[in-house]
């Protein structure tokens, strides 16, 4: 239940099989063949014998998948999550527009993007777990779905409160994707390969935030209804849900396997030899208790008892807070400071593209050349702080773009072009951070990585959800140039966090009650023959 549904590579050895269906030989063990010798059929040598991978290059098994299905499949995958996280940063480019249409304070305007992301707090914690039990893609269809209609009633809302409640569930709803989505990579991709999928999936959860205010700011300048950048987060994802449904393959393990032995047991002759095909989960008895306590009580143990998990949370709450801040801060610099227009204003944000796909690129290119080439030596698991290059690159540039944003921006003799180029700077931090400090917390955590994961989405999103609510008043309170020193001071406090992890990371998780620290038990099998010598 709380480990991330990663294929098994173990399997049966095959014996010669004849005929058509499940049988008995002489000594009672189970043979199985498919009518057309099809190689996703499993052959079973014994009654108690689970049902799995038919060998290393079983077309069932995702991580056996062909490269092209492979990558389709994380295109598939990233795509929803641009819309996901586009819709919640596209309505705030109309800000002023739903202060007019319900007539309400700026800072009650400021909600709906925050109560947008309180619906990413709570929905980790029914979609992992639920991705598991009935499989990645019909929990991304029903939840994709929900979000779409969610979005109808944002369009019809005839009142704030509705919005705001419609804005809340979609963004419950929209967590699905961000949750299962790098549950799908760790399906498909074996570690070594990770690099390049992990670094696109990634740089979707960051283009579309920055995607939204842009077409926003076109929306709001128009003469459209100020509910049309709703029409178009609907339209967006009435299009990637469909084709979602079209192009995403189930590649969840346990679900593959359970409908694997469901038709060899169809395929049985008798019922007695149907009740010796089976699964490993299938005979495992599912508490509710058990439920409860590994998606709601684990993750919060976890965050109390480990610091690791402890650490990088607050750093990448801060970093994610930091995103949706921007949100809030672009519109005080650049239209109020520069005279730039909403649409311009929006245009700003491409900057942070840019910034995380320069951030994608150097993340795979330090993952192929300072981790790849320990996997083999590490039998699979390298030391978990090899994935801390990129965050060791994208703290100091995080820091320098926000005190090179906050003072060039808060001149109006500076151009606006100064402070816009530094947002390239704060995407690159932004993306290179978070994308190693996941990927440090998956090969930290292994088989407790799904606790992890919803111990730090729900602070991060918690801490994102506020800083749009007071960012607006702290920027024009202190001042831009002081209001982003003060968040760049934050960042230059916690910037050590990646080397001090990757000097003393080792030893802090040999003393974690949840990191199974295999790359030192292994270190140890290394150096028993120096010591024999």
């Amino acid at each position: 239940m709380d480990s991330t549904c990663k294929p098994s590579q173990t399997y049966p050895p095959s014996p010669t099989t004849t005929g058509s269906c499940v049988t008995l030989n002489s000594v009672g063990s189970t043979k199985v063949k498919s009518p057309t010798d099809d190689k996703s059929f499993s052959v079973l040598e014994h009654p108690s014998s689970p049902v799995t991978w038919n060998g290393p290059d079983d077309p069932m098994n995702p991580q056996d998948w062909s490269s092209r299905k492979k990558w389709m499949t994380t295109l598939v995958a990233s795509a929803v999550t641009i819309n996901a996280t586009f819709s919640s940063s596209a309505p705030s480019s109309a800000t002023e527009r739903i202060i007019e249409q319900f007539a309400i304070s700026s800072e009650v305007s400021y909600a709906v993007t925050s109560v947008y992301l309180l619906g990413y707090v709570f929905g980790p914690f029914f979609f992992g777990p639920g991705s598991e039990m009935l499989g990645r893609k019909p929990v991304l269809v029903v939840t994709m779905c929900c979000y779409t209609l969610f979005i109808l009633g944002q369009i019809f809302a005839p009142d704030i409160q509705t919005l705001l409640v419609t804005r809340f569930f979609s963004g419950f709803f929209a967590s699905s994707p961000l949750t299962i989505g790098s549950a799908i990579l760790a399906d498909i991709w074996a570690g070594k390969d990770r690099g390049l999928p992990s670094s696109i999936f990634s740089g979707s959860v960051f283009l579309g935030p920055a995607l939204g205010p842009l077409v926003g700011g076109f929306v709001a300048e128009s003469s459209l209804k100020w509910n049309w950048i709703f029409w178009v987060m609907f339209i967006f994802a009435g299009a990637s849900t469909f084709m979602m449904i079209l192009l995403l393959p189930e590649s969840c393990a346990m679900v593959l396997l359970s409908k694997k032995a469901k038709r060899l047991r169809k395929q049985a002759e008798t019922p007695e030899i149907a009740k010796t095909i089976y699964t490993e989960h299938e005979r495992k008895e599912i508490k509710m208790g058990e439920v409860i306590r590994l998606t709601l009580y684990r993750p919060f143990q976890m965050l109390a008892e480990e610091p690791i998990l402890v650490l990088v949370t607050a750093y990448m709450s801060i970093v994610y807070g930091l995103l949706y801040a921007l949100f809030e801060a672009f519109p005080i610099i650049f239209m109020e400071r520069h005279g730039l227009s909403s649409s311009q204003n929006g245009l700003i944000f491409i900057g942070v593209g840019i910034g995380s796909t320069l951030g994608a690129f150097l993340n795979w290119y330090l993952t192929q050349n300072l981790y790849v080439p320990h996997y083999a030596r590490w039998k699979g698991f390298p030391p978990a702080e090899y994935r801390l290059w990129g965050a060791m690159v994208g703290s100091p540039a995080l820091v320098i773009g926000t005190f090179w944003l906050g003072w060039t921006g808060n001149y109006e003799s500076i151009s606006w072009t100064v402070p816009a180029v530094a947002t390239i700077m704060l995407g690159f931090g932004i993306f290179l951070i978070f994308t190693s400090f996941l990927t440090y917390l998956i090969d930290t955590y292994l088989m407790y990585s799904a606790s992890a994961f919803a111990a730090n989405t729900t602070i991060r999103s918690l801490v994102a959800a506020a800083f749009p609510l007071f960012t607006v008043q702290m920027f024009q309170n202190l001042g831009i140039g002081w209001a982003a020193s003060l968040i760049g001071f934050i960042a230059l406090l916690l910037a050590p966090s990646p080397f001090l992890f990757f000097k003393y990371g080792a030893l802090i998780r040999t003393k974690s009650k949840f990191a199974p620290c295999i790359d030192l038990k292994i270190a140890k099998e290394l150096e028993k023959p120096k010591s024999s010598v």
